[in-house]
């Protein structure tokens, strides 16, 4: 059966991001230390190799498309920015506590959005109606792994949606420069617009027990002593 992995990598710490600051649509640079972070990651971890690089258009994504993966030239979707929080762009939570609507859009009703941002629902039906584009273009070219860098609200929304198993939005939760890769089964997703959450991104490298002992693996084996890797109780 032939699959398809796509890679959803959240961009790296970017300027007002640990303030706690509403980042949307503005269009903020990462950080010094967010470059060294990813840089970081990068020797410590494995991100995965891919055929090629999606990415949303601010720079936080670009700058960090550009990071992970110098080699590739990122295509652009709009429909992955992330969700446009109006009037609340570039304030605090503590800022807006005593703002009654901002108490009315965290009521998380469909309908419920910032002042002249976008609505729940239309933020939903932005980032899914262009992933289901996107997964659907990969199909019909066969490229077989895709690296989707966007943002973290775009992200948690996709696997809420389409990741199999279902959880909510809030369980798809990840730290900058981290993500899931998706498995994506041509006829599962033709028939029910679902994927498998296949695996976090990066993996750590694997490593050797450094505590096995060698000479545990040259003892003298008895084949009397194998039952198998299943073998029923009454024949043990």
């Amino acid at each position: 059966m032939k699959t398809y992995k796509i890679h959803l990598i959240r961009h790296g710490i970017c300027e007002g991001s640990e303030e706690g600051i509403y980042i949307g649509h503005t269009d903020v640079p990462l950080t010094l230390m967010g470059k060294k972070q990813l840089n970081d990651m990068m020797s410590d971890y494995e991100y995965p190799t891919v055929d090629a690089v999606i990415s949303s258009p601010l720079d936080r994504c670009l700058e960090t498309a550009k990071i992970l993966y110098p080699d590739r030239s990122p295509m652009i979707f709009d429909g992955l920015i992330e969700y446009d929080f109006g009037e609340f762009e570039g304030s605090t939570a503590e800022e807006l506590k005593t703002d009654p609507a901002f108490g009315e859009w965290l009521s998380c009703g469909e309908d419920a959005g910032a002042p002249f941002g976008e609505t729940n629902a239309e933020f939903r039906n932005r980032v899914c109606k262009c992933f289901m584009d996107i997964v659907d273009g990969i199909i019909k070219t066969g490229v077989r792994s895709v690296a989707i860098i966007t943002h973290g609200g775009v992200i948690m929304t996709l696997m809420q949606y389409f990741a199999i198993p279902e959880l909510p939005m809030h369980e798809w939760l990840m730290p900058n420069g981290c993500g899931y890769t998706l498995n994506v089964d041509r006829t599962v997703w033709n028939n029910i617009r679902k994927a498998e959450a296949y695996a976090e991104v990066p993996l750590k490298p694997y490593e050797p027990d450094e505590e096995a002992d060698d000479e545990d693996w040259n003892k003298d084996f008895d084949p009397d002593d194998f039952v198998g890797f299943y073998t029923p109780e009454e024949d043990r």
